[in-house]
């Protein structure tokens, strides 16, 4: 175990090529299912909170339900669609970081969007009478919580790429986990484990602690502000 942890401490700080690589590939597939989800997730998030329709129990219930989707679940049922003799097999997705990428944004939407909505509704339940008695337009009401809740909703993105970036069943099912174009830190782990590779396993997990570690501390100050911006 000394062993296994001295040589990842000195692939870490040597910037030992291989280990980067990965780390590198991981943050940018992660970075960008987090922009596809957040860009899809938070406007359908805020609508569905701030409106009322029609179906709209049902959306929130398949909403929630999504959140707990298991992940191989998500990398099963996107294998069929772009597999070769699935419907998407001629854009030749299969073990590709765009297919990663999907895979990933798939997972976090519905974390993002179900958040959102949360926060908006409850906003909205807040301040819906002042609104009305300043007949503020919907439009503007919904920009104006929105900036409110601004902290509470970079916390919410912040939460999606925790989960993204530790995601390893729907990425290696689409991904293959293929070196040196679809291994990414989990699959990595995952795989030099079962080789008694510790080494690397070990680097990598340290990665993946710190950068969970540095996610948290940035909710808990985003929070910590809101908290006193809220009293102020």
């Amino acid at each position: 175990m000394l062993e296994a942890f001295g040589l990842a401490f000195r692939l870490v700080v040597s910037f030992d090529p291989d280990l980067y690589e990965i780390i590198g590939l991981s943050l940018r597939v992660s970075l960008m299912a987090l922009l596809c989800a957040s860009l899809i997730g938070l406007p359908i998030g805020a609508l569905v909170g701030f409106t009322r329709f029609p179906g709209r129990g049902i959306i929130i219930v398949f909403m929630n339900a999504l959140m707990g989707m298991p992940p191989v679940v998500i990398g099963l049922l996107l294998y069929l669609m772009i597999s070769r003799s699935g419907p998407l097999g001629a854009l030749a997705l299969l073990y590709t970081p765009t297919a990663m990428i999907i895979a990933q944004t798939l997972l976090i939407l519905p974390i993002v969007a179900a958040l959102t909505r949360q926060i908006i509704e409850d906003l909205h339940a807040e301040y819906d009478e002042q609104f009305r008695s300043l007949s503020v337009s919907r439009g503007f009401a919904l920009v104006t919580l929105l900036a409110d809740a601004r902290y509470s909703l970079v916390t919410v993105v912040l939460a999606g790429f925790g989960r993204a970036i530790a995601e390893v069943g729907a990425v290696i099912i689409v991904g293959g986990n293929i070196n040196h174009f679809t291994r990414v830190m989990t699959t990595a782990i995952a795989l030099e484990t079962s080789k008694g590779q510790l080494a690397l396993a070990v680097a990598l997990g340290i990665v993946l602690l710190v950068i969970a570690l540095l996610v948290n501390v940035a909710a808990a100050v985003l929070r910590s502000a809101a908290l006193r911006r809220a009293y102020v």
